[in-house]
């Protein structure tokens, strides 16, 4: 192609679907990108802030690696050598002065762009404040502990409610059986809340209980039991918000009888913790599940 002042110019042309540029009439493999996160702690708060600003590029896939708990400069080392081989970048959030300016030396030796996120603004701290920072990694999560506890016990909740994955259950704090319209999920989730990590799961006529029922303690499981006449009234409610209302089997008092009674036998049968949930408030209800964990817990150190 020639431009307007004569020169020639070699038309580049991007295909996002396929990771390939066209130089001319010749297409090749575009080289692969990636950011690389070097953090003295988990690598949180860069990975987020890393993550926010590539949303703003939807078209594009670039690869983010986590360099963690980074405490030796041959960790550093490695991180650079991998971000100048495929041509990407390191970002970084070390709080340690030592590291920060020895990844930035290594980088400039080497041709690797590094993004400092946290030098410059504890410089400017230090230096306003009169004070120097203790330069210990992971600080921030260690003083806010119960903070990401909880976020992580939201997150394992939500994952595992109505019966999703089920093999992650042995790391659930405590797993909550019951018939549909029970409560269920909003008693997990309200147990969530205070930090508890909760599955919970359906039990269905005619459907087995999963295998994966046997590999979770006894003592971690916890039925809820209702009122045959107030469950209907629960499901004929749900029946008429899903535009359905009428009879059927779902709200026939003599079937919710006898699906009631098949899950009061799995509960003896197995030994399971059993709570009435009939009349009571959920802040009830999870102040019942919480005694019964806490007795269990007790149990298992004596």
């Amino acid at each position: 192609m020639i431009g307007r002042n004569g020169c020639v110019f070699t038309l580049i042309a991007f295909d996002q679907s396929h990771s390939s540029i066209r130089i001319g009439d010749m297409k090749v493999e575009k080289p692969s990108f990636a950011i690389f996160i070097v953090s003295g702690g988990v690598g949180a708060s860069g990975e987020q802030l890393v993550q926010t600003v590539l949303a703003q590029f939807p078209q594009s896939e670039v690869k983010v690696q986590l360099v963690a708990n980074v405490r030796q400069m041959e960790q550093i080392e490695g991180a650079l050598r991998s971000a100048q081989a495929c041509q990407g970048i390191v970002v970084h959030t070390l709080v340690d002065a030592g590291l920060r300016a020895g990844l930035i030396q290594a980088a400039q030796r080497l041709g690797v762009i590094e993004i400092d996120l946290m030098g410059p603004l504890l410089d400017h701290l230090s230096e306003a404040l009169g004070e120097k920072p203790v330069e210990q990694p992971g600080l921030y999560r260690k003083l806010n502990q119960s903070y990401f506890e909880r976020v992580a016990a939201i997150e394992y909740t939500l994952a595992h409610d109505d019966g999703k994955h089920p093999e992650g259950w042995r790391q659930a704090d405590a797993l909550i059986l019951g018939v549909s319209r029970t409560g269920k999920t909003p008693l997990s989730l309200y147990l969530s809340m205070l930090g508890w990590r909760i599955a919970n799961f359906p039990l269905v006529p005619e459907i087995p209980l999963p295998a994966a029922l046997d590999e979770v303690d006894n003592r971690r499981v916890i039925g809820l039991d209702i009122d045959a006449a107030q469950l209907q009234q629960h499901r004929m409610k749900r029946q008429r918000q899903l535009g359905a209302p009428g009879q059927s089997a779902y709200a026939d008092l003599a079937a919710i009888y006898e699906e009631l009674e098949e899950a009061r036998r799995i509960f003896r049968r197995r030994g399971f913790w059993v709570i009435n949930v009939t009349d009571k408030p959920i802040e009830s209800c999870a102040d019942e599940v919480i005694r019964l964990l806490s007795m269990a817990a007790r149990d298992v150190s004596r």
